[in-house]
């Protein structure tokens, strides 16, 4: 009886090329969406502290509240985001808030998509929910007062 030998010539690489594809794929998944929540962790906490520090270095609440914002709106376009509204609020310790010593308290808050998930109706099926609080003291010798 004779023996038939098989050719297994080239088949490592077809089992290399399929392991690398079964292995890599979900990797490079996690890796994408992990850096997508670090980056609006970074975004989020800067965004707060921003927040908080145009603030109480405003002059009126009206002022403070659009540097506020503005600040925000720049910390988020640093890392490719948007300010959502209703994402940024301000809570104050005092009334009137820029009350020398008072404490202003910016909480800012939004949820990561997920990469490529679809989205169903206006919300993505998911996401994941970043939040960042700075709290920022008035300035006890701050000049001039609330007008």
């Amino acid at each position: 009886m004779k023996r038939v030998r098989l050719d297994d010539s080239g088949n490592a690489m077809v089992e290399f090329t399929f392991l690398a594809v079964l292995l890599f794929v979900p990797l490079v998944y996690i890796v994408v969406g992990v850096f997508d929540v670090q980056r609006a962790a970074y975004g989020a906490s800067t965004a707060a502290r921003e927040a908080g520090r145009a603030y109480v270095g405003a002059a009126t609440t009206a002022e403070a509240e659009e540097r506020a914002e503005a600040a925000a709106r720049i910390a988020l376009a640093d890392q490719g985001l948007e300010l959502v509204p209703g994402e940024l609020q301000i809570i104050c310790s005092a009334d009137p808030c820029l009350t020398p010593g008072a404490v202003v308290t910016v909480t800012f808050g939004t949820r990561v998509p997920l990469p490529w998930v679809p989205v169903l109706g206006d919300r993505p099926t998911a996401a994941v929910a970043v939040s960042a609080r700075h709290d920022a003291v008035v300035d006890a010798f701050r000049a001039g007062g609330e007008s």
